[in-house]
């Protein structure tokens, strides 16, 4: 079991992640693959007020993997879903593999 478990292929061809985010935090990016809960873990800057931690989720997430990043479920929540399009999971484990470990 590994970080290739939070990751799902949808129909329209886009990937679909589990994440778990920690707003306020003194670093940005992907902490860890918490392999209980079969989420990444995120860490980000920005407060959770007003949709500021959502939007540095996505401005992270697409610096590292140079794609757009939308949260698509969880929008008030720490557990989120977001979408990463124009990428084969493969490219996303190897992105991945440097970053956390599975």
């Amino acid at each position: 079991m590994g970080v290739e478990n939070c990751i799902q292929k949808t129909l329209a061809s886009t990937h679909v992640i589990d994440i778990e985010v920690q707003p306020g935090s003194k670093r940005q990016g992907i902490v860890e693959y918490n392999e209980w809960r079969g989420k990444l873990v995120v860490a980000v800057k920005a407060q959770a007020q007003q949709g500021k931690a959502n939007y540095a989720v996505c401005n992270v997430l697409g610096k590292i993997f140079s794609s757009e990043v939308k949260v698509i479920s969880g929008q008030t929540s720490r557990n989120k879903k977001i979408s990463i399009q124009g990428l084969s999971t493969r490219e996303i484990l190897e992105i991945l593999e440097g970053l956390v470990e599975s």
